[in-house]
C-alpha cells in the first residue's frame, strides 16, 4: 500500500515496515501519524547500536511503495510522558542567546579562532559574552585580541588563572588536532602514490 486511504489510520504502538521508493526498509513502532499530511513517524533500533536509545524517523508516505502492519496496537497507548514546559522554555531562551551571541561576533569582525575559544570557554563557564571584539568571562576577566593566555587581563586571583589554564589547553588542543590532520594526510598522500 503506496499510502493509507480515507480512513485508514495507523495507530500509536503498532510496528510497521516501510519500502521507500529509493528501496530501503524502513521497520519500527509508530509514535505519530497525521493523516493530511501523509507523515509517519517510527521509533527505530539506534543506528548506532547504543543501548537504550533509538533512531527517530519521519518518513513521508507519498514516497513509500509498500507498507506492511507487521504487528497492530489495539488497546489505548500509554499516556504521553509529561514536558517540563518552563525547562524547555529556559533551554530556548538559552539558545537563542547563544545563537545571537555568534552572530554579534561575525557581525564584529571577530577572527574565527577567537569565535572558536569563545565557545570553548562557554562550555565550562556560561558566564562568558561578547564585548566588542573582546570576551569578557564573569565579568572579571577580559581576553582580548589575538585571544592567547597573554590577552586574558583581570584582578590575579582563581577567574584569571582558571581563564588562562581553558586558554592554554584550548590552543595546546587545536594544535594537536592540527598535527593530526597533518599526519592522516600525509600518510593518505603516501598510500595513493604507492
Amino acid at each position: 500500500m503506496a499510502a493509507p486511504g480515507p480512513g485508514e489510520y495507523f495507530s500509536v504502538g503498532s510496528h510497521v515496515s516501510c519500502l521507500t521508493c529509493l528501496g530501503q526498509r524502513l521497520q519500527g513502532e509508530v509514535v505519530a501519524f497525521d493523516y493530511q499530511s501523509k507523515m509517519l513517524t517510527l521509533k527505530c533500533d539506534p543506528s548506532s547500536r547504543k543501548p537504550n536509545l533509538h533512531d527517530v524517523i519521519l518518513i513521508n508516505l507519498a514516497y513509500v511503495s509498500e507498507v506492511d502492519i507487521i504487528n497492530d496496537r489495539t488497546e489505548t497507548p500509554p499516556p504521553l510522558a509529561s514536558l517540563n514546559v518552563s525547562k524547555l522554555a529556559n533551554r530556548a531562551r538559552s539558545e537563542k542567546e547563544d545563537k545571537l551571541s555568534q552572530a554579534y561576533a561575525i557581525s564584529a569582525g571577530v577572527s574565527a579562532e577567537g569565535q572558536h575559544l569563545f565557545q570553548t570557554i562557554h562550555k565550562t563557564i556560561k558566564d562568558c559574552k561578547w564585548q566588542e571584539k573582546n570576551i569578557m568571562v564573569m565579568d572579571d576577566v577580559v581576553i582580548s585580541p589575538p585571544y592567547q593566555a597573554d590577552n586574558c587581563k583581570g584582578k590575579e586571583g582563581s577567574a584569571l588563572s582558571h581563564v588562562r589554564k581553558i586558554v592554554e589547553k584550548h590552543f595546546r588542543d587545536v594544535e594537536s588536532q592540527k598535527q593530526r590532520s597533518q599526519a592522516q594526510q600525509t600518510q593518505k598522500d603516501s598510500s595513493l602514490s604507492s
